[in-house]
């Protein structure tokens, strides 16, 4: 039960992060929004430091720095997908992709569910789609180059998941103070070579700001919930993060819910209920 309210409290912070970070993106040049919302994210868990501990091992060093990596790409890639859309029609991707290959991952490593909690997963895959699929979503058609992006996203989402679930698990924050080094020194490199790309736009500083605080939360969250249960299960109850930023979008923008969206929320209740069960 503590593992899911982790995944859950996960969940909810990783949409917040990309409903902000969506909206960073479009006012300027990804990588801009990026460069500030890494840094600020490295900030939170060095801040984190004294009071959870951090024991900096080959494991923790060596799995950190490898999600950081993939942190960098999922931040990129994410934000650019949110900014070029269709929403309605992507965002249901790159939630599935970055629910389905950790679960998979899961598995074949030998977690095991009880009965109910065989129904609860596909049903919680079920909701990840349903929820962050927007009106109309059927009907949208999303370019070549949209796809691959949130594809790519997805997969990159993905593989940190897996990358900080393998980290040791006496390791405190090591993993995410590494992790977020290496994908804020990733960025800033990328930054810089491709300065004159960039444009003059400047990026909503606040906006990304927040954006790389709630994705450190997010991280802590998930690694914590990741370390007291299952993958598979943790996984997918994160991947609900499009719940968060459709409840913000509702609360702040005043923006719809439609019906398979509420749909889906539905299904995430109860898929969680069963999960919670298993």
């Amino acid at each position: 039960m503590i593992a899911l309210l982790l995944a859950l409290g996960s969940s909810l912070a990783y949409g917040c992060a990309d409903f902000l970070g969506g909206l960073g993106a479009r006012k300027a040049h990804v990588l801009r929004t990026v460069m500030i919302a890494a840094p600020a994210s490295l900030a939170v868990e060095l801040l984190l430091w004294p009071f959870l501990g951090a024991s900096f091992s080959a494991g923790a060093l060596g799995w950190g720095a490898a999600s950081g990596v993939a942190s960098a790409a999922a931040f990129a890639l994410l934000y650019r997908t949110l900014a070029v859309g269709p929403m309605n029609a992507l965002s249901p991707v790159t939630a599935l992709v970055s629910a389905a290959l950790p679960v998979g991952v899961g598995l074949l490593q030998g977690e095991r569910l009880a009965a109910v909690g065989l129904i609860g997963l596909p049903l919680a895959l079920v909701a990840v789609v349903l929820v962050s699929a927007g009106h109309g979503a059927g009907s949208a058609r999303p370019s070549r180059t949209a796809l691959l992006l949130a594809l790519g996203a997805g997969a990159a989402i993905a593989l940190q998941l897996v990358l900080l679930h393998q980290t040791p698990s006496d390791s405190g924050v090591a993993p995410l103070i590494i992790g977020r080094a290496v994908s804020s020194a990733v960025t800033l490199a990328a930054a810089g070579l491709m300065h004159r790309k960039l444009g003059p736009e400047r990026p909503a500083y606040a906006m990304s700001a927040a954006a790389g605080v709630l994705d450190s939360v997010a991280n802590l969250l998930f690694l914590l919930a990741a370390r007291s249960g299952d993958l598979a299960v943790v996984a997918v109850i994160t991947a609900l993060y499009p719940a968060g930023t459709v409840l913000l979008a509702r609360g702040v923008l005043a923006e719809r819910i439609h019906r398979g969206q509420l749909v889906g929320l539905g299904a995430a209740a109860v898929a969680v209920s069963l999960l919670a069960l298993s």
